[in-house]
Protein backbone atom coordinates (compact mmCIF):
# COMPACT_ATOMS: atom_id res chain seq x y z
CA UNK A 1 0.00 0.00 0.00
CA UNK A 2 1.32 3.46 -0.91
CA UNK A 3 1.98 5.84 1.93
CA UNK A 4 0.47 9.21 1.15
CA UNK A 5 -1.22 10.43 4.36
CA UNK A 6 0.50 12.68 6.88
CA UNK A 7 0.00 12.83 10.64
CA UNK A 8 1.02 15.99 12.50
CA UNK A 9 0.86 16.56 16.23
CA UNK A 10 2.37 18.94 18.75
CA UNK A 11 3.72 17.31 21.89
CA UNK A 12 6.02 18.26 24.74
CA UNK A 13 9.66 18.12 23.59
CA UNK A 14 10.74 16.10 26.64
CA UNK A 15 8.04 13.48 26.03
CA UNK A 16 9.04 13.27 22.34
CA UNK A 17 12.70 12.78 23.26
CA UNK A 18 11.95 10.08 25.84
CA UNK A 19 9.60 8.18 23.51
CA UNK A 20 11.99 8.35 20.56
CA UNK A 21 14.80 7.05 22.77
CA UNK A 22 12.65 4.02 23.59
CA UNK A 23 11.70 3.55 19.93
CA UNK A 24 15.41 3.57 19.05
CA UNK A 25 16.16 0.90 21.67
CA UNK A 26 13.35 -1.18 20.15
CA UNK A 27 14.76 -0.70 16.64
CA UNK A 28 11.78 1.39 15.51
CA UNK A 29 11.59 4.72 13.77
CA UNK A 30 8.98 7.19 14.96
CA UNK A 31 7.00 6.52 11.78
CA UNK A 32 7.08 2.77 12.42
CA UNK A 33 5.97 3.27 16.03
CA UNK A 34 3.05 5.49 14.99
CA UNK A 35 2.08 3.00 12.27
CA UNK A 36 2.21 0.18 14.82
CA UNK A 37 -0.07 2.17 17.14
CA UNK A 38 -2.54 2.89 14.32
CA UNK A 39 -2.57 -0.79 13.28
CA UNK A 40 -3.31 -1.83 16.85
CA UNK A 41 -6.17 0.70 17.03
CA UNK A 42 -7.55 -0.87 13.85
CA UNK A 43 -7.17 -4.45 15.16
CA UNK A 44 -8.77 -3.61 18.52
CA UNK A 45 -11.39 -1.33 17.00
CA UNK A 46 -10.38 1.18 19.67
CA UNK A 47 -7.41 2.02 21.81
CA UNK A 48 -5.12 -1.00 22.35
CA UNK A 49 -5.03 -0.41 26.12
CA UNK A 50 -7.48 0.40 28.88
CA UNK A 51 -8.14 4.03 29.73
CA UNK A 52 -9.60 4.54 33.17
CA UNK A 53 -10.28 7.50 35.40
CA UNK A 54 -8.38 7.01 38.66
CA UNK A 55 -10.59 6.65 41.72
CA UNK A 56 -10.23 8.78 44.86
CA UNK A 57 -7.83 6.33 46.53
CA UNK A 58 -5.56 6.30 43.49
CA UNK A 59 -5.51 10.12 43.29
CA UNK A 60 -4.64 10.32 47.00
CA UNK A 61 -1.85 7.79 46.46
CA UNK A 62 -0.49 9.86 43.54
CA UNK A 63 -0.56 13.00 45.69
CA UNK A 64 1.09 11.26 48.66
CA UNK A 65 3.79 9.75 46.46
CA UNK A 66 4.54 13.11 44.81
CA UNK A 67 4.82 14.68 48.27
CA UNK A 68 6.93 11.80 49.69
CA UNK A 69 4.19 11.03 52.25
CA UNK A 70 3.05 7.66 53.57
CA UNK A 71 5.77 5.78 51.73
CA UNK A 72 6.97 2.36 52.80
CA UNK A 73 10.61 1.90 51.90
CA UNK A 74 12.05 -1.60 51.54
CA UNK A 75 15.72 -2.48 51.66
CA UNK A 76 15.33 -5.33 49.20
CA UNK A 77 12.83 -7.87 47.88
CA UNK A 78 12.99 -9.99 51.04
CA UNK A 79 12.26 -6.95 53.19
CA UNK A 80 9.31 -6.08 50.94
CA UNK A 81 7.83 -9.58 51.27
CA UNK A 82 8.43 -9.51 55.03
CA UNK A 83 6.61 -6.18 55.33
CA UNK A 84 3.75 -7.58 53.24
CA UNK A 85 3.62 -10.69 55.41
CA UNK A 86 4.21 -12.98 52.47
Amino acid sequence: MTKSATVRARIEPDLKEKAESIFERLGLSTTQAITLFYRQVDVHNGLPFDIVIPNETTWKTFEDTDADRNLIVCEDVKDMFDQLGI
